[in-house]
């Protein structure tokens, strides 16, 4: 059975598998010496990751923040309750939501949105952080919530999109039925055109109308293999990424699966890849990273190889962002930053934020500029420079 080197917590009945445990700790038969994370090795620095400013919110205990970034202005959260907004990383403001959160940010520039462990949806003005309005959804919040057409989109724990006016009454759900046991998804949902794209457990990814919540289209990224409920786990549990009319997905025990949208999500390509944390596309490659910390690069056109690199073996590494300059940034689970060549895969540049994990891709900031949110909180701006 395939391992996995971070995997957030999964769902069995009732039963929540917390931390960032593999499948293979359920199993009583995978005994044996673990391997070793991969050292980092020493490369020739061709770009500098130089820290422009920092800012602590707060620790994310069992929650993934993704930080929201609009017009200038940063919206970050933390576990205990704490949001705040950041410019040029000075404080604006920062308030006390009175509720423990598990996910957010989410900003348009005129509201804030973030989610509870009990289900609420709470929306604080941009502008002060003055409380505007609470709503309650069916489980609890794990992924950022979705602010498009005129509506705040929201994905819980029991795999239910649902999606309220821009003042919290409720619009329409969808809900589809779930195996007995899924990973726990706090991947944010993706918007192109008018609809929602997002994954689901059983390797299905689905594009929803983001006017009334039906289904337009659905395709196969991976089809559930196996004797045991373990085996047969085969959830997309990142967003799926998108090119003009070519959209990719991946899927944890799975595959990575190219569709045409223009063609009703004709699939166009598949390769045998595993992976709870993502992929990116640059229009030419498609870029993932596995669940042994593999990067790969597949021509997204044909979905040929192009590259492969193994040196960050078991270390934890987030998904690809693609930055702009020739690079792909990602961060590891002991909060280096690494910038890799989208060319070949070779390492070009590194900096250390914290020791602490670093969870989710790094967001694009502005132009050379990249915004790093940290598990004990640490908020941190890095600008890509020539060596």
């Amino acid at each position: 059975m395939a391992r996995c080197s971070r995997m957030y917590p999964a769902l069995l009945v009732s039963l929540v598998l917390s931390g960032c445990s593999s499948l293979d700790a359920l199993n009583p038969f995978s005994g044996g010496s673990k391997p070793k994370m991969a050292e980092l090795a020493a490369f020739e620095e061709r770009v500098v990751l130089r820290s422009l400013w920092r800012y602590d919110i707060g620790k994310a205990g069992d929650a993934v923040f993704y930080p929201a970034i609009v017009k200038g202005a940063v919206f970050v959260a933390a576990a205990d309750g704490s949001l705040a907004r950041l410019e040029d990383g000075a404080e604006k403001w920062r308030i006390k939501t009175g509720k423990p959160l598990s996910a957010g940010v989410s900003s348009d520039g005129e509201r804030v949105i973030v989610g509870t462990w009990q289900g609420d949806v709470l929306a604080y003005a941009a502008r002060d952080g003055a409380f505007l309005w609470a709503a309650r959804v069916s489980s609890e919040v794990l992924a950022p919530p979705l602010i498009e057409a005129g509506m705040v989109i929201v994905k819980s724990g029991d795999h239910r999109i649902e999606a309220l006016d821009l003042e919290g009454r409720r619009k329409w759900f969808y809900q589809r039925p779930s195996p007995p046991l899924s990973l726990r998804d706090t991947s944010p949902l993706v918007f192109a055109e008018q609809f929602i794209l997002t994954g689901f457990p059983g390797g299905k990814l689905l594009a929803l109308s983001v006017q009334n919540g039906a289904p337009v289209w659905e395709g196969t990224v991976a089809v559930p293999r196996g004797a045991t409920e373990l085996e047969r786990v085969a959830d997309i549990v990142s967003p799926p990424t998108l090119s003009g009319t070519t959209g990719c997905a991946v899927a944890y025990q799975g595959r990575l699966t190219c569709f045409d949208f223009s063609r009703s999500g004709q699939p166009l390509w598949y390769k045998d890849v595993s992976s709870s944390v993502g992929l990116m596309t640059d229009g030419n490659n498609v870029y993932v990273t596995d669940d042994e910390d593999a990067v790969s690069a597949f021509t997204l056109a044909s979905g040929s190889s192009h590259w492969k690199t193994r040196a960050f073996f078991l270390r934890g590494m987030t998904a690809p962002l693609v930055t702009g300059q020739g690079y792909l940034a990602l961060g590891d689970k002991e909060g280096y930053v690494h910038l890799l060549s989208s060319a070949d895969g070779s390492s070009a540049g590194r900096i250390r934020v914290e020791n602490s994990p670093i969870l989710i891709m790094p967001q694009r900031l502005s132009g050379n500029r990249l915004l790093i949110q940290t598990r004990s909180g640490r908020v941190e701006a890095l600008a890509i420079e020539p060596r």
